[in-house]
Protein backbone atom coordinates (compact mmCIF):
# COMPACT_ATOMS: atom_id res chain seq x y z
CA UNK A 1 0.00 0.00 0.00
CA UNK A 2 1.48 3.35 -0.98
CA UNK A 3 1.93 6.63 1.82
CA UNK A 4 -0.03 8.95 1.37
CA UNK A 5 2.41 12.45 1.43
CA UNK A 6 1.98 15.28 3.29
CA UNK A 7 2.27 16.70 -0.55
CA UNK A 8 -0.75 15.15 -1.85
CA UNK A 9 -2.40 15.68 1.24
CA UNK A 10 -1.59 19.65 1.50
CA UNK A 11 -2.28 19.72 -2.67
CA UNK A 12 -5.90 17.93 -2.11
CA UNK A 13 -7.26 20.55 1.05
CA UNK A 14 -6.11 23.26 -0.55
CA UNK A 15 -7.36 22.21 -4.24
CA UNK A 16 -10.95 21.51 -2.15
CA UNK A 17 -10.95 24.66 -0.08
CA UNK A 18 -10.32 26.70 -2.98
CA UNK A 19 -13.35 25.15 -4.68
CA UNK A 20 -15.55 25.12 -1.60
CA UNK A 21 -14.61 27.45 1.00
CA UNK A 22 -16.36 30.87 -1.27
CA UNK A 23 -19.87 28.75 -1.19
CA UNK A 24 -19.45 27.93 2.78
CA UNK A 25 -18.74 31.95 2.93
CA UNK A 26 -21.60 32.41 0.41
CA UNK A 27 -24.26 30.38 2.54
CA UNK A 28 -22.69 31.84 6.02
CA UNK A 29 -23.60 35.17 4.77
CA UNK A 30 -27.32 34.18 3.12
CA UNK A 31 -28.14 34.36 6.89
CA UNK A 32 -26.80 38.11 7.73
CA UNK A 33 -28.61 40.14 9.13
CA UNK A 34 -26.70 43.24 7.42
CA UNK A 35 -27.59 44.61 3.80
CA UNK A 36 -23.56 44.20 3.54
CA UNK A 37 -22.47 41.05 2.10
CA UNK A 38 -18.96 41.81 4.20
CA UNK A 39 -19.80 42.65 7.37
CA UNK A 40 -21.62 40.31 10.17
CA UNK A 41 -24.51 41.71 12.03
CA UNK A 42 -25.99 38.82 13.36
CA UNK A 43 -28.25 35.74 11.88
CA UNK A 44 -31.17 36.49 10.32
CA UNK A 45 -33.24 34.92 7.32
CA UNK A 46 -35.12 38.04 6.02
CA UNK A 47 -33.38 37.60 2.60
CA UNK A 48 -35.38 34.79 1.91
CA UNK A 49 -38.56 36.22 2.69
CA UNK A 50 -37.28 39.68 0.47
CA UNK A 51 -36.44 36.64 -2.64
CA UNK A 52 -39.87 35.30 -2.15
CA UNK A 53 -41.37 38.68 -2.44
CA UNK A 54 -39.20 39.72 -5.45
CA UNK A 55 -40.90 39.19 -8.52
CA UNK A 56 -38.13 40.11 -10.81
CA UNK A 57 -35.91 36.96 -10.11
CA UNK A 58 -39.23 34.94 -9.45
CA UNK A 59 -39.91 35.68 -13.53
CA UNK A 60 -36.48 35.51 -14.60
CA UNK A 61 -36.35 31.63 -12.45
CA UNK A 62 -39.88 30.52 -14.16
CA UNK A 63 -38.42 31.58 -17.63
CA UNK A 64 -35.46 30.08 -17.36
CA UNK A 65 -37.00 26.89 -16.00
CA UNK A 66 -39.12 26.67 -19.13
CA UNK A 67 -36.08 27.32 -21.42
CA UNK A 68 -34.63 24.33 -19.96
CA UNK A 69 -36.85 22.10 -19.85
CA UNK A 70 -37.98 22.63 -23.36
CA UNK A 71 -34.37 22.61 -25.20
CA UNK A 72 -33.40 19.75 -23.56
CA UNK A 73 -36.37 17.60 -24.41
CA UNK A 74 -35.73 18.90 -27.73
CA UNK A 75 -32.20 18.34 -27.82
CA UNK A 76 -32.71 14.54 -26.10
CA UNK A 77 -34.36 14.27 -29.36
CA UNK A 78 -32.66 15.67 -31.46
CA UNK A 79 -29.24 14.05 -30.31
CA UNK A 80 -30.34 10.55 -29.50
CA UNK A 81 -31.46 10.52 -33.39
CA UNK A 82 -28.41 12.17 -34.24
CA UNK A 83 -25.93 9.07 -32.70
CA UNK A 84 -28.36 6.49 -33.95
CA UNK A 85 -28.03 7.71 -36.99
CA UNK A 86 -24.00 7.83 -37.05
CA UNK A 87 -23.63 4.69 -34.65
CA UNK A 88 -26.12 2.90 -37.47
CA UNK A 89 -26.37 4.79 -40.37
CA UNK A 90 -22.87 3.22 -41.78
CA UNK A 91 -21.09 5.43 -44.38
CA UNK A 92 -23.10 7.65 -46.57
CA UNK A 93 -22.98 10.11 -48.46
CA UNK A 94 -22.08 13.78 -46.41
CA UNK A 95 -21.64 11.30 -43.28
CA UNK A 96 -18.21 13.92 -42.40
CA UNK A 97 -20.51 16.86 -42.60
CA UNK A 98 -23.44 15.60 -40.75
CA UNK A 99 -20.87 14.44 -38.01
CA UNK A 100 -19.05 18.12 -37.94
CA UNK A 101 -21.93 20.05 -38.13
CA UNK A 102 -23.25 17.88 -35.07
CA UNK A 103 -20.27 18.37 -33.17
CA UNK A 104 -18.92 21.52 -33.81
CA UNK A 105 -20.97 22.80 -30.92
CA UNK A 106 -18.48 21.20 -28.52
CA UNK A 107 -14.98 23.30 -29.81
CA UNK A 108 -17.23 26.40 -30.79
CA UNK A 109 -16.60 29.10 -28.39
CA UNK A 110 -19.99 30.35 -27.04
CA UNK A 111 -19.60 33.47 -28.27
CA UNK A 112 -19.50 32.74 -31.68
CA UNK A 113 -22.10 30.29 -31.31
CA UNK A 114 -24.71 33.34 -29.67
CA UNK A 115 -23.11 35.81 -32.16
CA UNK A 116 -24.00 33.81 -35.42
CA UNK A 117 -27.29 32.36 -33.59
CA UNK A 118 -28.28 36.54 -33.39
CA UNK A 119 -27.68 37.19 -36.75
CA UNK A 120 -29.53 34.08 -37.97
CA UNK A 121 -32.40 35.54 -35.78
CA UNK A 122 -32.41 38.81 -36.63
CA UNK A 123 -31.90 37.72 -40.93
CA UNK A 124 -34.72 35.88 -40.86
CA UNK A 125 -36.80 38.10 -38.90
CA UNK A 126 -37.66 36.16 -35.63
CA UNK A 127 -38.42 38.10 -32.67
CA UNK A 128 -35.79 37.47 -29.74
CA UNK A 129 -37.41 35.82 -26.60
CA UNK A 130 -38.13 32.76 -25.55
CA UNK A 131 -38.23 30.93 -28.20
CA UNK A 132 -35.20 31.93 -29.76
CA UNK A 133 -33.57 31.17 -26.42
CA UNK A 134 -34.92 27.65 -26.59
CA UNK A 135 -34.00 27.08 -30.16
CA UNK A 136 -30.04 28.67 -29.41
CA UNK A 137 -29.99 26.16 -26.33
CA UNK A 138 -31.15 23.30 -28.51
CA UNK A 139 -28.26 23.56 -30.65
CA UNK A 140 -25.29 24.31 -28.90
CA UNK A 141 -26.50 20.76 -25.93
CA UNK A 142 -27.51 18.66 -28.56
CA UNK A 143 -24.36 17.83 -29.19
CA UNK A 144 -23.75 16.33 -25.98
CA UNK A 145 -26.21 14.43 -25.70
CA UNK A 146 -25.55 12.85 -28.94
CA UNK A 147 -21.96 11.79 -27.31
CA UNK A 148 -23.85 10.16 -24.45
CA UNK A 149 -25.63 8.51 -26.73
CA UNK A 150 -23.27 7.61 -29.00
CA UNK A 151 -21.12 5.94 -26.16
CA UNK A 152 -23.88 3.63 -25.10
CA UNK A 153 -25.45 3.22 -28.84
CA UNK A 154 -21.59 1.71 -29.49
CA UNK A 155 -21.48 -0.94 -27.35
CA UNK A 156 -24.86 -1.94 -27.37
CA UNK A 157 -25.47 -5.68 -28.53
CA UNK A 158 -27.60 -5.98 -31.68
CA UNK A 159 -28.00 -9.31 -31.52
CA UNK A 160 -31.12 -8.38 -29.10
CA UNK A 161 -32.53 -6.62 -31.45
CA UNK A 162 -32.01 -9.40 -34.44
CA UNK A 163 -34.23 -11.40 -32.14
CA UNK A 164 -36.84 -9.19 -31.52
CA UNK A 165 -37.03 -8.84 -35.76
CA UNK A 166 -36.86 -12.60 -35.58
CA UNK A 167 -40.16 -12.84 -33.28
CA UNK A 168 -42.32 -10.41 -35.87
CA UNK A 169 -41.49 -7.37 -33.90
CA UNK A 170 -41.04 -4.28 -36.66
CA UNK A 171 -38.08 -2.20 -37.21
CA UNK A 172 -39.66 0.58 -34.57
CA UNK A 173 -41.14 -1.50 -32.44
CA UNK A 174 -37.82 -3.47 -31.93
CA UNK A 175 -36.38 0.09 -31.43
CA UNK A 176 -38.85 1.04 -28.92
CA UNK A 177 -39.52 -1.96 -27.09
CA UNK A 178 -35.64 -3.17 -26.75
CA UNK A 179 -33.29 -0.81 -27.80
CA UNK A 180 -34.44 2.45 -26.22
CA UNK A 181 -35.29 0.72 -22.86
CA UNK A 182 -31.59 -0.27 -22.93
CA UNK A 183 -30.36 2.93 -23.80
CA UNK A 184 -32.51 4.71 -21.40
CA UNK A 185 -29.77 5.68 -18.70
CA UNK A 186 -27.74 7.54 -21.59
CA UNK A 187 -30.83 9.06 -22.66
CA UNK A 188 -31.99 10.06 -19.66
CA UNK A 189 -28.25 11.48 -18.60
CA UNK A 190 -28.24 13.49 -21.84
CA UNK A 191 -31.36 14.96 -21.03
CA UNK A 192 -29.81 16.02 -17.61
CA UNK A 193 -26.56 17.15 -18.78
CA UNK A 194 -28.46 19.44 -21.52
CA UNK A 195 -30.71 20.78 -18.51
CA UNK A 196 -28.03 21.86 -16.55
CA UNK A 197 -26.19 23.42 -19.29
CA UNK A 198 -29.55 25.64 -20.18
CA UNK A 199 -29.94 26.40 -16.62
CA UNK A 200 -26.06 27.59 -16.78
CA UNK A 201 -25.86 29.16 -19.72
CA UNK A 202 -25.19 33.18 -19.28
CA UNK A 203 -23.07 33.76 -22.86
CA UNK A 204 -25.35 31.97 -25.57
CA UNK A 205 -28.44 33.48 -23.93
CA UNK A 206 -27.26 37.44 -23.25
CA UNK A 207 -27.24 37.01 -27.39
CA UNK A 208 -30.33 35.33 -28.03
CA UNK A 209 -32.64 36.96 -25.15
CA UNK A 210 -35.48 39.26 -25.59
CA UNK A 211 -36.89 42.07 -23.11
CA UNK A 212 -39.36 40.20 -21.50
CA UNK A 213 -37.52 37.13 -21.89
CA UNK A 214 -34.70 37.94 -19.04
CA UNK A 215 -33.09 34.10 -17.95
CA UNK A 216 -31.96 33.98 -14.19
CA UNK A 217 -27.97 33.77 -15.11
CA UNK A 218 -28.71 37.33 -16.93
CA UNK A 219 -30.23 38.63 -14.34
CA UNK A 220 -28.09 37.86 -11.14
CA UNK A 221 -25.38 39.02 -13.69
CA UNK A 222 -27.34 42.14 -14.13
CA UNK A 223 -27.30 42.30 -10.40
CA UNK A 224 -24.15 41.22 -9.27
CA UNK A 225 -22.93 44.50 -11.68
CA UNK A 226 -24.36 46.90 -9.60
CA UNK A 227 -23.26 45.12 -6.53
CA UNK A 228 -23.53 41.41 -4.94
CA UNK A 229 -26.68 42.03 -2.61
CA UNK A 230 -27.92 39.47 0.43
CA UNK A 231 -30.81 38.39 -2.11
CA UNK A 232 -28.72 36.97 -4.71
CA UNK A 233 -26.82 35.22 -1.51
CA UNK A 234 -29.85 33.99 -0.94
CA UNK A 235 -30.88 32.73 -4.32
CA UNK A 236 -27.43 30.66 -4.65
CA UNK A 237 -27.89 28.97 -1.50
CA UNK A 238 -31.15 27.56 -2.60
CA UNK A 239 -29.16 26.63 -5.58
CA UNK A 240 -26.86 25.07 -3.48
CA UNK A 241 -28.83 23.36 -1.55
CA UNK A 242 -31.41 22.02 -4.32
CA UNK A 243 -27.87 20.45 -6.47
CA UNK A 244 -26.76 19.19 -3.16
CA UNK A 245 -29.96 16.96 -2.53
CA UNK A 246 -30.23 16.26 -5.93
CA UNK A 247 -26.74 14.90 -5.59
CA UNK A 248 -27.07 12.64 -2.47
CA UNK A 249 -30.47 11.20 -3.98
CA UNK A 250 -28.71 10.19 -7.16
CA UNK A 251 -25.68 8.73 -5.17
CA UNK A 252 -28.17 7.04 -2.75
CA UNK A 253 -30.38 5.39 -5.92
CA UNK A 254 -27.57 4.64 -7.62
CA UNK A 255 -25.95 2.67 -4.22
CA UNK A 256 -29.80 0.80 -3.36
CA UNK A 257 -29.46 -0.28 -7.05
CA UNK A 258 -26.16 -1.88 -6.89
CA UNK A 259 -26.99 -3.29 -4.02
CA UNK A 260 -30.11 -4.71 -5.02
CA UNK A 261 -28.21 -5.95 -8.19
CA UNK A 262 -25.60 -7.72 -6.14
CA UNK A 263 -28.22 -9.28 -4.17
CA UNK A 264 -30.22 -10.79 -7.09
CA UNK A 265 -27.38 -12.01 -8.50
CA UNK A 266 -26.10 -14.07 -5.13
CA UNK A 267 -29.59 -15.63 -5.26
CA UNK A 268 -29.56 -16.60 -8.93
CA UNK A 269 -26.45 -18.17 -7.93
CA UNK A 270 -27.75 -19.92 -4.97
CA UNK A 271 -30.88 -21.16 -7.12
CA UNK A 272 -28.41 -22.36 -9.73
CA UNK A 273 -26.51 -24.54 -7.49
Amino acid sequence: MRRTSWFNVTSLTLGFAFLYLPMVLLVIYSFNSSKLVTVWAGFSTKWYGELVQNEAFLDAALVTLEVAVASSTLATILGTMAAYVLVRGGRFLGRTLFSGMIYAPLVMPEVITGLSLLLLFIGIGLDRGVLTIVLAHTTFSMCYVSVVVSSRLVSFDRSLEEAALDLGCSAFDAFRLVTLPIIAPAVISGWLLAFTLSLDDLVIASFTTGPSSTTLPIKIWSAVRLGVSPEINALSTIMIGIVTVGVISASLISKRNAVKAQQDMQAAERGAT
